[in-house]
């Protein structure tokens, strides 16, 4: 398997975890996070979170709220350079947010480390979602 395969397959790991989350389960996403206290998230609803707890804890609080989810991965470009890569890209999809209804369409980078044979994710940066923190405002 090339490097640029094996990435791909942490990538869909990790949007397996992601779906998991929007519709109610945040914890699949641990297996293929770092959890080192340098990871770094900037997620559709704003704020940055910095560290492996904070991360965790920002997918958690989503899954609270999130149903009915379904995140996809378009137009993935996946580069690698040793022992670290970087995939851009478009999420497509929905979920419901506090009972109410979001498309989302964004892009992304994720960026991924090899730690002890595996690919992790070290950092997950989209743009930001009008429509989910428009939802979140009304909570």
């Amino acid at each position: 398997m090339s490097t640029e395969d094996e990435v791909r397959n942490a990538s869909k790991q990790f949007y397996a975890g992601l779906n998991r989350m929007v519709n109610g389960d945040g914890g699949p996403l641990a297996d293929i996070w770092s959890h080192s206290a340098a990871v770094t998230a900037m997620h559709p609803i704003g704020g940055r979170e910095v560290g492996w707890d904070a991360v965790r804890e920002s997918f958690e609080k989503v899954a609270q709220l999130a149903s009915d989810g379904k995140i996809e991965l378009k137009d993935q470009l996946i580069q690698v350079a040793g022992d670290v890569a970087y995939e851009a890209g478009i999420e497509q999809g929905h979920l419901k947010l506090a009972g109410q209804q979001v498309s989302i369409e964004h892009r992304v980078t994720n960026i991924y480390q090899q730690e002890a044979g595996a690919w992790k994710i070290v950092h997950h940066h989209t743009d930001i979602s009008p429509a989910m923190l428009e939802v979140l405002s009304r909570l």
